[in-house]
């Protein structure tokens, strides 16, 4: 085969049509062994190369496309030594260079298992060095069954999820703790808010949520929006551990009173999040004094009712983050994060350096994915 295709799963037909339309003698076959999302490739009438590029000009569908450089065994050491031939010409001693490998089927052995060994072969015999966020060359190993399909391409290939300038925001989140008050009604309402409440903070990773009823609230409601809470926690969170390229941090939950958390916090940042405060565009250079340099945040957020206004006056700020439109309980908490970091960004950036993000250096991705 000449050429390997991923496309979104769904969309391997349509690929190898198009495929056929511009090169009617090619041998296409669209999920090959089963894997979806794969298109397999080998030229007929056209140059292999001049067909690689055509794809890549003409067929929107196609997401990545490799051109097959060399075939080894499904075997770490001879996909090893078949990359280090075609590397000692494509890889100079100046350059850097990182192995990505993506496994489907059974095997005995795992993408990192490869990415050490391919890895530990090209280095000895190319003298260049690893980097594993921003390499010059990248080894692309593609394991499809007993077969592996492998390429060399320019690291400027890859998409980035960090590109050169942008700093992680989660380590930020970490400082912040969500107050929200809880929502009561009907119960299949609750644990449809509380699932999704409980998502949003996951997602962002904030410090803690503390659920903060204001005054006496019926019991089994309050419980019921607890556990679900918990459940959209646990489920947003099970999710992260199995795709991100870092350990996630699980959101604890805690309970207390309103007011008693405002007497509580009293010398810490508390910011109101209702529609009668400013406009958090407007207040960015108060909102950065505020924040910078503290170990913890307290956004409030109401609920069917709103924060009491009472709360106002011990309050640092009270801001609005979408004048004229009135957030749904479930979208607030996410919404807020998302203005509070966009507002500040830039201006944290520029007067504390990396300390946006509590460190330095950008995100870490994995290099390596099963697929069994």
């Amino acid at each position: 085969m000449d050429i390997l295709v991923k496309t979104a799963l769904g969309f391997e037909r349509i690929v190898a049509s198009r495929i056929k339309e511009i090169d009617e003698e090619a041998v296409v076959i669209p999920s090959p062994r089963g894997f979806k999302g794969l298109v397999l490739v080998k030229a007929g009438k056209l140059e292999p190369r001049r067909l690689y590029k055509e794809i890549l000009e003409r067929i929107v569908e196609a997401d990545t496309v490799l051109y097959i450089q060399a075939v080894a065994p499904a075997d770490p050491r001879a996909i090893a030594e078949k990359a280090a031939e075609l590397a000692r010409d494509m890889i100079s001693r100046d350059e850097s260079f990182a192995v990505r490998t993506t496994r489907r089927g059974r095997h005995g052995f795992t993408s990192i298992d490869v990415n050490v060994v391919v890895g530990d072969m090209v280095r000895r015999v190319t003298g260049a060095s690893v980097n594993l966020s921003r390499p010059d060359k990248v080894v692309m190993v593609e394991i499809i069954g007993d077969k592996a399909y492998i390429s060399i391409i320019p690291g400027s290939m890859l998409r980035r999820k960090m590109a050169p300038g942008k700093k992680p925001l989660y380590k930020f989140f970490n400082r912040i703790a969500v107050v929200q008050m809880p929502y009561l009604g009907p119960r299949d309402s609750v644990i449809v808010m509380g699932k999704r409440i409980g998502r949003e903070v996951q997602n962002f990773e904030v410090k803690e949520l503390v659920v903060a009823p204001a005054g006496l609230v019926d019991a089994v409601q309050l419980a019921l929006f607890i556990n679900s809470v918990a459940e959209g926690i646990e489920s947003r969170y099970s999710i992260q551990a199995r795709s991100y390229g870092r350990r996630p941090r699980r959101v604890p939950v805690y309970l207390e009173d309103l007011h008693q958390l405002v007497r509580d916090r009293a010398g810490e940042p508390i910011i109101v999040f209702e529609p009668e405060g400013r406009y958090i565009g407007d207040v960015a250079e108060e909102l950065a004094r505020l924040v910078r340099g503290r170990k913890r945040i307290n956004l409030l957020f109401g609920s069917r009712e709103g924060i009491p206004p009472g709360v106002y006056r011990f309050a640092d700020m009270v801001v609005d983050i979408a004048p004229g439109v009135t957030l749904s309980t479930d979208y607030a908490a996410a919404a807020g994060l998302i203005a509070l970091a966009t507002v500040l960004y830039n201006w944290l950036d520029e007067n504390e350096g990396h300390n946006i993000s509590g460190g330095q250096g950008g995100q870490t991705t994995t290099d390596h994915r099963d697929e069994a």
